[in-house]
């Protein structure tokens, strides 16, 4: 049993006996348990409160993000969850909004808002920047149309947050593969310089794909890489140092963006390369 259950229904039914499900699993909620040694995720964690809701609730926000498949989903954040119900346990918060059947879809057997209402709701909910990169992280996993989270957006045209929403909405980009690389794109939009084109095919003189930029402006061949703090092998290292080799001569000039940059020193080395093409 990996996955969270009710435990007077295991009991009931034979799977568990009183005395295993107390000491082979632990209470999430009430009456929601999950094994000692099961893994703590976004998805547990969602499975978990709408288990807590008698399969009544409808899984939302970011649990609802983390069934469809998004990346990046906070583990340790509370389960969110849309269901009347204004004092729920340590680990689940609760809406009461509003949502119209065709917001709703079964995931694994469970209600959880579509990827267009919880686009919506992450972006009504969250601070511009981090609803852009939860929502581009969602629109990676899945097929999400704007169009359709733009209709949504009408529907609930005085819904608080909906300004703060329309705003997130129009910088969502399904290219970004991480949010670091969701939080370059704002910097650079902001700073001025046109909305970045993501994820850019290079190839040589032969047709062959040598590398997929982050983000840049094809036109004029200047690309923004961010580079993660992970450990890299050497293998890693050495293919990372031929690629940009060989974007180099093809002339792109592609600038490698870390963590230890500070905002303005991204700006700057980002102009630089502009104004070597003006």
């Amino acid at each position: 049993m990996g996955e969270p259950f009710i435990g007077s229904e295991a009991v009931a039914s034979g799977r568990l006996k009183p005395y295993a499900l107390r000491s082979r699993f632990s209470a999430l909620h009430r009456d929601v348990y999950l094994a000692n040694d099961a893994e703590m995720t976004a998805i547990t964690r969602g499975k978990a409160a709408w288990l807590w809701s008698r399969r009544n609730g409808v899984i939302a926000g970011q649990s609802a993000a983390a069934l469809h498949g998004a990346k990046w989903v906070d583990a340790g954040a509370p389960a969110q969850i849309l269901y009347d119900n204004r004092h729920p346990p340590t680990g689940i918060h609760t809406w009461a909004d509003a949502v119209g059947d065709d917001e709703v879809e079964r995931v694994g057997g469970m209600l959880v808002t579509t990827p267009a209402r919880t686009a919506l709701d992450l972006a009504c909910r969250y601070p511009v920047d981090s609803a852009v990169a939860k929502i581009d992280a969602l629109a990676r996993a899945t097929r999400l149309e704007l169009a359709d989270v733009e209709l949504l957006a009408e529907r609930y045209a005085g819904r608080r947050g909906i300004k703060r929403a329309r705003v997130a909405l129009s910088l969502v980009d399904a290219g970004a593969e991480s949010p670091r690389e969701t939080w370059l794109r704002l910097l650079l939009v902001r700073a001025g310089f046109p909305r970045p084109q993501t994820q850019i095919p290079v190839y040589n003189e032969y047709g062959v794909l040598v590398a997929v930029l982050d983000m840049g402006w094809a036109d004029i061949k200047v690309a923004a890489d961010y580079e993660g703090d992970h450990h890299r092998s050497r293998v890693r290292f050495n293919k990372d140092i031929r690629r940009h080799e060989e974007v180099t001569e093809l002339g792109w000039l592609d600038v490698r963006v870390t963590s230890h940059d500070t905002e303005a020193v991204i700006v700057r080395r980002i102009q630089a390369a502009w104004d070597r093409r003006m």
